[in-house]
């Protein structure tokens, strides 16, 4: 996804949702894109009964998928193009369990091709009270197209 220089926050936020929902597993899962601009992201996921475990924690796939999503989002825009995670690593701190799970991303930096991008994901409580629940950094890559090599 190409970023305009001069583009609003408004349409930079709108482009973002955009490709959000050309992704059909996020439409599937129910994730908003609340933040989007050069360089950050925040996702956020409301939790239902189907995305948890055993045990009433959201499933570790599900707090996965999200800081992947967020991570590729803040690194991809960054690099200013069609970007995909090359590889990530997440650390769960505790339990995600909650009313919803907020991912926050930002990218740490970026080249030509490549951006090192960290993320924070919270579970919100009802009372809108936020809890870390896991932390996780990943590289993302640059999708060249045939013209690039």
């Amino acid at each position: 996804m190409r970023l305009a220089p001069d583009a609003s926050p408004h349409a930079v936020l709108a482009a973002g949702r955009e490709v959000l929902h050309q992704q059909s597993f996020s439409r599937l899962l129910g994730t908003e894109l609340t933040a989007f601009s050069r360089g950050r992201a925040e996702l956020q996921l409301p939790l239902r009964p189907d995305h948890q475990q055993q045990s009433g924690f959201a499933h570790g796939g599900v707090v996965s998928y999200l800081a992947d999503n967020a991570l590729t989002f803040a690194g991809g825009s960054a690099l200013d193009g069609n970007a995909l995670t090359s590889e990530f690593k997440i650390n769960y701190v505790r339990p995600a369990v909650g009313e919803r799970l907020i991912a926050r991303a930002s990218c740490i930096h970026a080249g030509r091709n490549q951006a090192v991008s960290r993320c924070e994901i919270y579970a919100v409580a009802a009372d809108g009270a936020e809890k870390l629940c896991a932390v996780a950094q990943g590289t993302i890559v640059r999708i060249l197209d045939s013209s690039q090599g």
